[in-house]
C-alpha cells in the first residue's frame, strides 16, 4: 500500500527485454541498502517489486500486461518517474490509501496555470469515468491529488506549486497520457450499489 505522496523522482537508466517480461534499472536518491530485494515501489503509480540493485539503482521486471495497461510500455532511458516506497504501518497518511494497481491511462486534454498553481484537465477511459467523483481522491502517475470537477469523462485536479515542482507532473504537456487509479472506496461503493440495485 503507499499514500500518494511521493518521495522521489527517480530516472530510468536502462531498459532491456528478457524471455518473460521488460527490465527497468532505475537511478534512485533513496538509500539503496535500506531497499530489500523483493521489496514494493510505487513507480508512477505501478507497484513494482525490487529483483536487482547496485550502487544509486535498482532493477525492477514488468510483464506485458503491465506494460499494455499502463504508461510503463513508453519508458525509455532518461525518462523521469515519480517513486514511493511502500507504507509502513504508523507512517503519516498524507494522501489516501492506494494499491499501486493502474486502472487505467488518462490523457492530459488542458493545462492552465490557476494563480501559482496549475488546472489539469484529464479524460478518463470509460467506463473507468464513472467512478471518479468531485471532491474524491485520485492517483495521476502516482501523486494523490483531490478532483475538483467532473464533466462526463473528464475531470480537473489542481496542482500547488511544491506538488509541481516536487513530482512529474510540472512537466507534463497536452496529450501526454498518465496513469490513473481510481479511489479504492469509490471503487467498492460502486461495485456494492451495482450488486444491490
Amino acid at each position: 500500500m503507499f499514500t500518494g505522496i511521493v518521495t522521489d523522482i527517480g530516472k530510468v537508466r536502462g531498459v532491456r527485454d528478457t524471455n518473460r517480461d521488460r527490465r527497468f534499472e532505475i537511478e534512485t536518491s533513496y538509500d539503496v541498502a535500506g531497499i530489500d530485494l523483493g521489496a514494493s515501489i510505487s513507480h508512477a503509480g505501478c507497484c513494482l517489486t525490487v529483483v536487482d540493485k547496485g550502487e544509486g539503482w535498482f532493477a525492477v521486471e514488468v510483464s506485458a500486461e503491465t506494460l499494455a495497461m499502463s504508461t510503463l510500455g513508453d519508458w525509455h532511458e532518461g525518462r523521469r518517474i515519480n517513486l514511493e516506497r511502500a507504507a509502513r504501518a504508523g507512517d503519516e497518511m498524507g494522501g489516501h490509501i492506494v494499491s499501486g494497481h493502474v486502472d487505467g491511462v488518462g490523457e492530459v486534454v488542458s493545462i492552465q496555470p490557476e494563480g501559482g498553481s496549475h488546472r489539469l484537465r484529464i479524460r478518463a477511459p470509460r467506463p473507468l469515468h464513472r467512478y471518479i467523483a468531485s471532491k474524491g481522491s485520485i492517483s495521476v502517475e502516482g501523486v494523490s491529488l483531490t478532483v475538483n470537477e467532473v464533466e462526463d469523462d473528464i475531470f480537473g485536479v489542481n496542482i500547488i506549486p511544491h506538488t509541481w515542482e516536487a513530482t512529474t507532473l510540472g512537466a507534463l504537456k497536452v496529450g501526454d497520457r498518465v496513469n490513473l487509479e481510481i479511489d479504492m472506496l469509490a471503487r467498492y461503493l460502486a461495485r456494492w450499489q451495482e450488486t444491490a440495485a
